[in-house]
């Protein structure tokens, strides 16, 4: 008797087909599964840190910025928008705070994004021993504004100081730069531009990806060299300047250690070394009033989200990228 020839519409044949597809599908989402384990497994180290470092302390100081919480006593009252209705409405050294901020961000930041473009610009040239300089210039960088430059700094600018003592030799009257309220937020100011390696390395590597021709161009037109200067060096690293802008000024408006080992913690003379930072550290670990220290950390955050914004919103007059597309 003949066999009857399979029907290739009919189920029989259909369904082992789809069940061969639903088979290798399965075994390929457990490939993927797998992959995407072990590169979890990898980052999970970060992932630990991120969440116990990062994440929970500032859903944790979030929660605090509307309490009144006092490390000592435990206690966690919750009292709303009362801290920051203290902070901007009944507290006078909060805004002597802003005040001092404000003023070493927007001198310290653009004198030394300036300074490390100058010497990025010297040290643009393959002259005998210009690497050891641009290591020894680059080296104050490395130690950063730690403890120890502080200290240093601090001795420097003293009443009987190397700087005191030089002056007087010239015949130049001395001062108290640390004692009088009109020069000790300057001494902050120069050790934050002694801190330009950073910045002068960004500058450094820009400038070296400048062609060359454009200033022999530019020379043959007549040009001077402030003219290059102007017209092709300041637009070919506005991307950098863009880049070192952002950094700088947030470092600006949280510098804490140069101001807290120079004042001694206080802020002294007169509040006018009395930065953010350092009055928000003594809110919450000297004052113990963590409620309130947070409603300060979250105040500004806003403060340098709204100027980086600001500054990302502003790039597109007047930052140039090669490829000539607006970011």
């Amino acid at each position: 008797m003949a066999r009857t020839a399979p029907n290739s519409i009919s189920g029989d044949v259909a369904l082992p087909a789809s069940a061969r597809r639903a088979a290798v599908d399965e075994a390929a989402r457990r490939r993927a599964w797998r992959r995407n384990l072990i590169g979890y497994l990898f980052i999970a180290p970060w992932l630990f840190g991120f969440l116990a470092f990062t994440a929970i302390p500032m859903l944790g100081s979030a929660v605090l910025a509307f309490t009144d919480y006092n490390i000592l006593s435990q206690n966690l009252k919750w009292i709303g928008l009362e801290n920051f209705q203290r902070m901007l409405f009944n507290d006078p050294r909060y805004w002597r705070s802003v005040q001092a901020t404000f003023s070493f961000a927007l001198v310290a930041v653009p004198l030394k994004l300036c300074f490390a473009l100058a010497l990025a610009m010297l040290f643009n040239n393959s002259r005998k021993l210009v690497y050891g300089y641009r290591a020894v210039y680059y080296a104050p960088s490395i130690v950063g504004a730690s403890v120890a430059v502080a200290v240093v700094w601090r001795e420097l600018f003293g009443k009987n100081s190397p700087v005191n003592q030089f002056l007087a030799q010239l015949g130049i009257p001395t001062t108290s730069w640390l004692g009088d309220p009109a020069t000790a937020l300057w001494t902050v100011i120069l050790l934050s531009m002694w801190e330009f390696g950073s910045p002068m390395l960004i500058f450094l590597a820009g400038l070296r990806q400048i062609p060359g021709q454009l200033y022999e161009a530019a020379a043959i037109d007549g040009a001077g060299a402030w003219k290059r200067f102007i017209s092709i060096t300041i637009p070919m690293l506005t991307p950098l300047i863009f880049f070192n802008l952002v950094l700088q000024m947030i470092f600006g408006f949280t510098v804490f250690t140069s101001a807290f080992i120079i004042s001694g913690g206080t802020g002294a003379p007169l509040d006018s070394l009395l930065l953010y930072s350092l009055y928000l550290y003594q809110k919450g670990f000297k004052d113990f009033q963590m409620g309130y220290a947070a409603a300060m950390a979250w105040a500004l955050l806003v403060v340098i989200a709204c100027f980086t914004a600001l500054i990302f919103r502003s790039s597109n007059s007047w930052v140039h990228y090669e490829s000539g597309d607006e970011r």
